[in-house]
Formats: C-alpha cells, sequence, structure tokens
C-alpha cells in the first residue's frame, strides 16, 4: 500500500534505535527522507545506512536534544540538506526505573527536557518549514503512563500526560496551516528501555526477568509485548491522506492493556 509520501522529509528524533528507528525505516519505506539525531554516531549511521539501502536519502546528525542549541542546529542542517521539513517524529526519551522516593530533582528535570521540552522546541523550530509549504504532520511519541499509575515510572507518568496535552494545545493552533498534530502511547513495547524496566521489577521482586516479562504478557489481552513496528504504524497512518482530517488525538497502541475509557 502506498501513502502518498514520496518525497517528503521527516525528522526523526531519536531516531538510531528501537521505536525512532522502526519509524524512520517505516517512513523511509514509503519514499520519505529522513534526517535522524541522537546522541552518538555509529548507531545513527548504522541506521541511516539502512535506510538509503531502501532508496531514499539520510542525515544522520548527533545532536543532544535536552539541549535548545542542540535543537536548533539539528533542524537548521536538516533543513538545509533536504530543502524543505514535512513530517516531525517527536520520540527521543529519557527515563530511569525506580519509585517515587529515589527520584532526584536532576531525574526529573533531565527527563522534562529531554522529551516535553525537546517536543515542544523541535515543534517551534520545525513549524515556520511546514507554514511555508502549507503542509505537515507532527506525530508525537508518548506512553501509556499518561493514562496509568506506573510505580517505576513515575516521571514517565508526569512527562507523556504533559505531552498528550501538549498535543491538543498544539493541534488547535496549527490546523489552520493545513498541519495535524497527533500523538501515539506505546504500550509495554520491546525496546531496551522496557527491559531496563523489567530488569529493575524483578530485582525488586526477587524474580527472574522471564517472569516480569510474562506477567506483562498476561496483561495483554492481544497476547504478545508490542513491537517497535507497531508503533512505526501508527506513526505512518497519522502522517497519510487517511488522516487528513484527524488531528489533536491520542491513540494507544497497547494491545488492549489499559482498563481505563478515554473519549
Amino acid at each position: 500500500m502506498k501513502f502518498d509520501l514520496q518525497g517528503k522529509v521527516a525528522l526523526v528524533t531519536g531516531g538510531s534505535r528501537g521505536i525512532g528507528r522502526a519509524i524512520a525505516v517505516t517512513l523511509a519505506e514509503q519514499g520519505v527522507n529522513i534526517a535522524l539525531c541522537g546522541r552518538t554516531q555509529e548507531t545513527l549511521t548504522e541506521a541511516a545506512d539502512e535506510i538509503q539501502a531502501l532508496g531514499v536519502q539520510a542525515w544522520p546528525i548527533v545532536a543532544d536534544v535536552s539541549k535548545l542549541d542542540d535543537i536548533k542546529a539539528f533542524v537548521g542542517e536538516a533543513a538545509a540538506a533536504a530543502g524543505r521539513a514535512d513530517i516531525l517524529i517527536n520520540n527521543a526519551v529519557t527515563s530511569r526505573s525506580a519509585p517515587f522516593d529515589e527520584q532526584t530533582d536532576e531525574d526529573w528535570r533531565y527527563h522534562i527536557d529531554v522529551k516535553l521540552m525537546a517536543y515542544i522546541r523541535c515543534a517551534r523550530e520545525v513549524l515556520p518549514y511546514m507554514k511555508a509549504e502549507g503542509w505537515g504532520r507532527i506525530v508525537n511519541i508518548g506512553g501509556m503512563t499518561a493514562r496509568i499509575a506506573a510505580p517505576l515510572r513515575v516521571t514517565n507518568g508526569i512527562v507523556n500526560a504533559g505531552v498528550a496535552n501538549f498535543t491538543k494545545q498544539l493541534a488547535g493552533n496549527v490546523a489552520s496551516s493545513n498541519i495535524t498534530v497527533n500523538c501515539v502511547h506505546p504500550g509495554s513495547t520491546a525496546t531496551d528501555r522496557m527491559q531496563q524496566n523489567f530488569e529493575r521489577q524483578a530485582r525488586d521482586a526477587n524474580v527472574g526477568v522471564d517472569e516480569i516479562t510474562a506477567r506483562q504478557i498476561a496483561g495483554i489481552p492481544l497476547g504478545r509485548l508490542i513491537k517497535p513496528q507497531d508503533i512505526a504504524a501508527a506513526a505512518l497512518f497519522f502522517c497519510s491522506p487517511m488522516a487528513d482530517i484527524i488531528t489533536g488525538q491520542s491513540i494507544a497502541v497497547d494491545g488492549g492493556s489499559a482498563a481505563s475509557v478515554n473519549y
């Protein structure tokens, strides 16, 4: 299936691994050229090589999105190289799996800067390019902790709730420029970060990681962990013409695990 995105340019933060890399590759398969940022040149280059093998251009750019100057440099360099900026995938994240009483002020500040503030700043920097084209798509990757309480992911919950609210606020602000803004909340996704969370749970419960993983899967009605490609499919939908009239929405990709009812 084609999604009419051939020749578009996407900026993907945290694009060298996990969910970000899966989204970058999925968009590249639809003919989208990709600028991706991360903090490690080696993994960025590996991701860029995979993307370029699909027949599109890729620009791997080292940037620490906790820093405004790095964000400005990433967006500026990407737009200069590509000549445009049509899609923004806000995906970069960091977190520490620990209960509330172990989270320091620095843990809180860093998580807010790397995710919520970075999403705000990236959107602010890329919007002039989208407005100039009269078209744009922003997809914010949040997390199910926006809707649930998770004892080892308390900073995630606060930050992801902020991401969802920011999504709604920004969507109304830019709709007249034919720019949509939506949010994807991943459930328990098979990434290195989730593995670290499982390891902490296992240590606290004095059980094996396999048992924690099995417990997690038991709570997912569809019977498996979420794959990064599952999140990528939702992001692709929001970028595609099929979602032209959808904006300001947050969708859970969680296998049915959340018990909350959201209207």
